[in-house]
């Protein structure tokens, strides 16, 4: 029904930036509450980043607040995660969800479709 693909990932040193898109498939695209995880090496997927169907509420964890941004645009079908002064520790695979809601994506269940990850490598 709805197919999700993650885009933006890449090598960065320590301090840098990258910004992750999630391209979308369907024609209910705003129905969708959408969302970031991660996965870091021999960790488990945790959550990043929420925003709702409209794009007027967010949410993030801890340890990315004042650093990430998440955004969409319903027109284009697509979410984005801004990720500025990126550490060492953001180092992961990084997933787009989209869960079909009217309130915020909080964690990694129930989650209706995922996109495929992509590598986010920070360097020392």
């Amino acid at each position: 029904q709805v197919q999700l693909v993650e885009s933006g990932g890449g090598l960065v040193q320590a301090g840098g930036s990258l910004r992750l898109s999630c391209a979308a498939s369907g024609r209910t695209f705003s129905l969708y509450a959408m969302g970031w995880f991660r996965r870091a090496p021999g960790k488990e997927r945790e959550f990043v980043a929420a925003i709702n169907w409209s794009g007027g509420e967010s949410d993030y964890a801890d340890s990315v607040k004042g650093r990430f941004t998440i955004s969409r645009d319903n027109a284009k079908n697509a979410v984005y995660l801004q990720m500025n002064s990126l550490k060492p520790e953001d180092t992961a695979v990084y997933f787009c969800a989209a869960k079909r809601s009217y309130v915020l994506i909080a964690a990694p269940r129930n989650i209706d479709y995922w996109g495929q990850g992509t590598q986010v490598t920070v360097s020392s």
